[in-house]
């Protein structure tokens, strides 16, 4: 069986801008575009960028873990080492929303994670598991 991609379109305040942080930044190839949207390649996923200013900016907060976890966020699960590289690749290029760090250490569901914004102010997630078999352990 074919793996599904996912797709998310989000709203930003500028296409310049989401290109120079997706395409630029990420590393993720642009695809098909308007003069309102463009399409990125998100590590196999389609993501779409949509022009919309007006959407922008808003970010509540629930408390997991002890940080202030964006409610309205996307992201990725990667591998451990997946996710370092990128850990050290965003480190002095974006500002953490929350630190990469450890999360519930120890306990079901230990895992790597860390977040950032867009320049729109779109959270993303990236996290990983040393255990895969822990990404829905309760």
């Amino acid at each position: 069986m074919v793996q599904p991609a996912f797709h998310l379109a989000f709203p930003v305040h500028d296409l310049a801008a989401a290109r120079g942080f997706y395409g630029k930044l990420l590393g993720c190839r642009e695809g098909r575009s308007s003069a309102d949207w463009v399409d990125f390649d998100f590590f196999g996923h389609q993501i779409v960028a949509h022009l919309a200013p007006e959407a922008c900016g808003r970010v509540d907060r629930h408390v997991v873990d002890g940080h202030g976890v964006p409610v309205r966020h996307f992201g990725l699960v990667l591998s451990m080492t997946q996710w370092q590289g990128l850990a050290d690749q965003l480190s002095g290029q974006v500002t953490f929303l929350i630190e990469p760090h450890i999360r519930f250490r120890g306990t079901a569901g230990e895992q790597a994670t860390m977040f950032f914004a867009d320049p729109s102010g779109n959270a993303i997630e990236l996290k990983a598991f040393a255990d895969m078999d822990q990404l829905f352990a309760t």
